[in-house]
């Protein structure tokens, strides 16, 4: 059997428990069923298992509700039903809340994609009864054996009647037993079998009892979308996309349009809701550059997507939703929540797909580089006379005239690391190298020192280091004047001293005329007789990402910038002060975050 080494099974590990704790599936939409009295069938669109029955219905003095009955049969006796079935206590078919018999009751909770028979105060003549709860991707498993205790997720507002809805599927139409139940007591007729499919409309958030012989069933609407997880797309903190398929099931043409609607607020209790997700649909490949166009959804935004007929090309396409973080704003733990709402061009279906997202947190380790394109010139231009002679001074040196300092490109950009740490709190740190692996105690670090790691985990560990910053023992690192959060540029300053051995590129510790020693090798010269100090004030200004799919999707987890430095190089120490020279450096840079670790561990 393969396993990971201990580094990546750690990392593994904690990846699973970061995206456990930061999935929070709470969007929210209110689901109205128009219930009468007696015995009415519904078909549950939305999750509302976040309470108990008992709570939600059963404190409720003003709620005629006297029982509800959930359809659950185990797949043993799914298989064997055989015409429907009266809600009784005793059968592994049903799940039963009775109003003022909580003890007694064995369902405690309304789940999503389930059907349930709910008895209501014979005296009502009509009770809307609003379940709000969490949108769930509709699901049905159907039996050939036996009745399906099922619901469509129809339009709301203009259900379609049963002709229209099955005209797709003309056999199944033709196959299918549809009962369902008229309100009062059950009795021989009620359930009642459906004839009239002409004028009986599948209404939403009603349930049927249907049967086909053998005929396999797999059409629930116009269109379908699979491969998505039934409660929904959830970014967290850490996803910037979601893909899944859409399918056209008719045998013509079909358009399906999706519109992203706010979260409705959440039930007492629940977390709040700072705002709706700004999603992006991603659009087609540009052969020219090998990126991908978007539509954004936030806003009311819609798109469209034109499917071919059931079987034939392009009848099914990949749906790629993105996150564009930065333009969702909000602070990390911020909870934003939508529903996308699909629907056709026949005006059949309406199916609801919850989306949740997390501001992502800047705080971690940053590994990225800068690409040097610009350099500062150093250009004298002498004085000449009339005759294009250059003028000398009285010591014989030529008059200068002006200096050309402008940025001018470089034959081939060049490349330097960025390491930065950046904390939750504080200031972000450049660091000329960090380790990265496991402690003693088994716990993953990013650490300024190898001393932290663990001997023994050494082989998995990992360090990584930026050559063009000076070296040191303590390796402390150089602060920048904030956190890297995207807000505003950060800005540090790199010293070289002139007498550093280890990284100043003036001194060679063996050569005589550029070992700031004298002709005797025992007394150090002062600065700038053989060796300069260097100062290097790095400036890193983040920009918007460019304007495609890819850039503005990962923009959460990736910084992109314009990189300066000016660079001072100071020799001797003058009366008017200290004899400089500036260069300015320009470029670009690009950040990932690697390590969503907040602390540098130090010895």
């Amino acid at each position: 059997m393969r396993t990971f080494p201990p580094f990546l099974r750690t990392c593994l590990v904690a990846l699973l428990v970061v995206a456990g704790v930061r999935s929070m599936q709470a969007q929210w939409i209110t689901q109205f069923v128009a219930l009468k009295g007696g015995w009415n069938a519904v078909y549950l669109h939305v999750d509302a298992s976040y309470d108990t029955v008992e709570h939600l219905v059963g404190e409720d003095a003003a709620s005629p509700i006297l029982e509800i009955w959930q359809w659950s049969p185990a797949p043993t006796t799914q298989q064997f039903v055989q015409s429907p079935q009266e809600p009784v206590d005793g059968g592994s078919q049903w799940l039963s809340w009775i109003r003022n018999d909580p003890n007694s009751s064995t369902l405690e909770r309304l789940r999503g994609n389930t059907a349930c028979l709910v008895r209501v105060e014979a005296a009502t003549t009509a009770y809307g009864w609003q379940v709000k709860g969490r949108p769930v991707l509709y699901a049905h498993e159907w039996t050939t054996t036996g009745l399906n205790f099922v619901g469509f997720p129809t339009d709301p507002l203009t259900p379609p009647v049963f002709e229209r809805f099955l005209e797709a599927v003309p056999a199944f139409l033709e196959k299918a037993e549809i009962y369902r139940y008229l309100g009062g007591e059950l009795g021989a007729g009620n359930p009642a079998r459906v004839y009239g499919l002409r004028t009986t409309p599948v209404t939403r958030g009603q349930a049927f009892w249907i049967r086909a012989g053998n005929l396999y069933n797999r059409y629930y609407g116009p269109f379908e979308i699979y491969q998505a997880n039934e409660t929904g797309v959830d970014f967290g903190d850490h996803l910037n996309t979601s893909a899944f398929r859409l399918r056209n099931l008719t045998p013509d043409p079909l358009t399906v349009t999706v519109t992203l609607q706010p979260s409705e607020p959440p039930p007492s209790g629940q977390p709040g809701i700072s705002g709706t997700p700004s999603l992006l649909v991603r659009g087609a490949l540009n052969t020219t550059d090998l990126t991908y166009g978007y539509r954004e959804l936030a806003g009311g935004g819609t798109h469209e997507w034109e499917l071919a007929a059931t079987g034939e090309e392009g009848s099914e396409v990949e749906v790629v939703l993105g996150l564009n973080r930065p333009a969702m704003g909000g602070s990390p733990g911020d909870l934003f929540a939508g529903v996308l709402q699909f629907t056709d061009s026949l005006g059949h279906a309406r199916v609801d797909l919850a989306v949740t997202a997390l501001p992502a947190s800047a705080a971690g380790l940053w590994i990225g580089s800068a690409v040097v394109k610009q350099v500062g010139q150093y250009l004298k231009i002498y004085q000449r006379d009339s005759s294009n002679d250059p003028v000398m001074n009285d010591d014989g040196s030529y008059v200068v005239q002006s200096v050309n300092t402008e940025l001018e490109g470089v034959p081939s950009p060049f490349p330097l690391r960025l390491i930065v740490h950046n904390p939750s709190v504080g200031q972000a740190v450049l660091m000329q190298r960090v380790y990265v692996g496991l402690d003693e105690f088994g716990n993953p670090v990013v650490s300024n020192s190898e001393s932290v790691l663990d001997p023994d985990a050494l082989a998995d560990a990992r360090r990584i280091s930026a050559v063009h910053l000076p070296w040191s023992v303590d390796n402390p690192g150089w602060a920048l004047d904030g956190l890297l959060d995207g807000s505003a540029p950060r800005v540090t300053t790199v010293i070289l001293d002139y007498a550093d051995q280890a990284s100043n590129p003036f001194l060679h510790t063996y050569h005589p005329d550029h070992d700031n020693l004298d002709a005797g090798f025992d007394q150090e010269l002062a600065r700038g007789s053989e060796s300069y100090t260097v100062e290097r004030q790095i400036t890193l200004t983040p920009g918007a990402p460019p304007d495609d799919f890819n850039s503005l999707t990962s923009a959460g987890h990736s910084v992109i910038g314009d990189y300066a430095e000016t660079i001072r190089v100071i020799g001797l120490q003058r009366s008017a002060g200290p004899d400089t020279r500036t260069f300015e450096v320009r470029g670009t840079y690009v950040l990932r975050r690697i390590s969503d670790l907040d602390t540098l561990t130090t010895p």
